[in-house]
């Protein structure tokens, strides 16, 4: 019988959309630091640095002898692209705009049929799928490695299927319900049957052995706590980082205790980074500060306040993150919206248009968390999956010319988000500017501002009317670009408007629902 879900806790991927109502947490930089000569705005940060215009004596612009680090601490959320699609995008785009890592959709084989969320019930741990075979995932992390950007995968080891007859997976494997030959069996003890509710499903997500060992939506729960599955989840992630994989967002974790995550994931080598989707529910007893220990963890508080605060408040966005709610900066993977969000409206999405291009912005100015961009596709349908073959092969994504918050799409199109100027230019922005704190914060009716010290400023004007204004700033004197209007030309010209800064000032004027932002690697001639 085909999967269908019953209202599980908002936003769980594993739970599927029609109801929705570590230790190891530093993504790595040597990599991508020797990629810097590969192309944008952070490509050309050394060189900038190193001494171009701005100073009387060709020096450093920012006035220090050392040219600040570069930062590659933002990821993509790629959902749903081939594994021959991310490879590509990772050469031409990603590495290029200065993005750290990519986060993919699961890896292994799963359920037939046509909807988003079949990728999230597994059916065995091979690497096949209808994004790609094993061998094209291999190729895809190997290119991404070599333009400078690193691969996490979403690893769905929760549970299996949530089909009650028996089937036959996308690579060939059989199963049934609570029957994975060769990997777990219900008569091991594999599995949870918690014997709480009428039909072993969540029902009360304030009560933690539900959460933890009834069904999510009939989605068959692994008995995390056994050694056998403990070993063979384990097992599968050490066969994803054998091909190259830098770190994994456990889907459902909030549904996993966390000392079960500690124990498939304790022999990972110490530089693959963890990051756990535990969605904040006030009152609820499982919290995502219960996870930290093994890890980062997705700071859903954040994508939901942006959409309580934007447009009509937008000054309190300067402050999300702040305050004993939000978990610990250092700890915490914050985005706009992802796969689940958008279908649920907990956030913000594409559909939101300019607002959605500002929120993405601040993301990224600001310092608090580790930030992930979101890149999908248009649906109207919640359940529709990405445009396919005959056969069920996912089609490879393609970009439109002029991706941005204003293009028209049909059903299918791919958004490309990591691609709208406004987004990818505030990507390069943070690789030059990122180093330094949040500093010069100023807000007025639907406008706000932030520097970092002496190397970025970025204004966000989300009213009705232009916005001409003096700030104080850190930058240095000198004519500067806004990089959100594309890279500075190779004779020094601005592709968009200007900004001058003068006697610790910056003069500049920014149009309506608009943004602009400066940094000191993209000086005016």
């Amino acid at each position: 019988m085909t999967y269908a879900p019953r209202c599980p806790d908002a936003g769980d991927s594993a739970a599927t959309a029609p109801c929705k109502p570590r230790r190891r947490s530093v993504p790595r930089v040597g990599r991508r630091a020797a990629h810097l000569v590969t192309g944008g705005a952070a490509a050309a940060l050394v060189v900038v640095l190193a001494g171009c215009t701005g100073t009387a004596d060709g020096g450093d612009p920012t006035g220090s002898t050392t040219a600040p680090p570069a930062v590659h601490d933002v990821g993509v959320q790629m959902f749903q692209w081939t594994w021959d699609a991310i490879a590509a995008e990772c050469t031409s785009t990603l590495g290029p705009d200065g993005y750290g890592w990519v986060l993919t959709s699961p890896p292994q084989e799963h359920v037939l049929g046509e909807q988003w969320w079949t990728a999230y019930q597994p059916v065995s741990y091979k690497i096949e799928s209808r994004l790609g075979t094993r061998e094209q995932f291999a190729a895809m992390v190997s290119t991404c490695h070599d333009a400078g950007v690193d691969v996490y995968a979403d690893a769905v080891v929760n549970h299996m299927t949530g089909q009650d007859a028996p089937g036959v997976g996308w690579a060939g494997s059989t199963f049934g319900h609570f029957e994975y030959p060769g990997i777990y069996s219900d008569a091991d003890g594999d599995f949870h049957h918690c014997g709480l509710t009428p039909n072993d499903d969540i029902e009360m997500y304030d009560d933690e052995a539900q959460v933890r060992t009834c069904e999510l939506s009939n989605l068959a729960d692994l008995a995390t706590e056994t050694p056998h599955v403990r070993a063979t989840i384990a097992a599968y992630l050490a066969d994803l980082v054998s091909l190259g994989v830098d770190g994994f967002r456990i889907d459902a974790a909030k549904h996993i205790a966390p000392d079960d995550i500690a124990a498939f994931t304790a022999d990972l080598p110490d530089d693959v980074t963890i990051m756990q989707e535990v969605i904040r529910a006030s009152g609820e007893p499982i919290q995502p500060a219960d996870y930290l220990a093994n890890g980062k963890v997705y700071e859903f508080a954040w994508g939901g306040d942006m959409l309580s605060f934007l447009p009509a408040a937008i000054g309190k966005t300067l402050a999300l993150g702040t305050g004993a709610s939000y978990l610990p900066g250092d700890s915490a993977v914050t985005f706009v919206d992802n796969h689940d969000t958008e279908r649920n409206k907990s956030t913000l999405s594409y559909r939101d248009g300019s607002d959605y291009a500002l929120a993405t912005v601040l993301l990224l100015a600001t310092d608090y968390g580790t930030p992930q961009v979101y890149s999908g596709y248009a649906f109207s349908d919640r359940d529709t999956g990405p445009r396919q073959d005959g056969d069920g092969r996912v089609l490879d994504a393609t970009c439109p010319d002029g991706a941005g918050p204003d293009a028209t799409r049909a059903d299918g199109d791919w958004v490309c988000q990591h691609r709208w100027p406004a987004i990818a230019g505030m990507v390069g922005w943070r690789a030059v500017a990122g180093s330094a704190a949040v500093s010069d914060t100023w807000s007025q009716g639907d406008a706000v501002a932030l520097g970092r010290g002496a190397l970025g400023f970025v204004v966000v004007n989300n009213g009705d009317q232009a916005l001409s204004s003096a700030l104080p700033t850190q930058l240095p004197d000198g004519t500067y670009c806004d990089v959100l209007a594309g890279p500075v030309g190779s004779d020094g010209s601005c592709p968009g408007a200007a900004a001058s800064v003068a006697d610790a000032t910056i003069t500049f004027t920014v149009p309506a629902h608009s943004a602009q932002a400066w940094h000191v690697a993209a000086r005016a001639a």
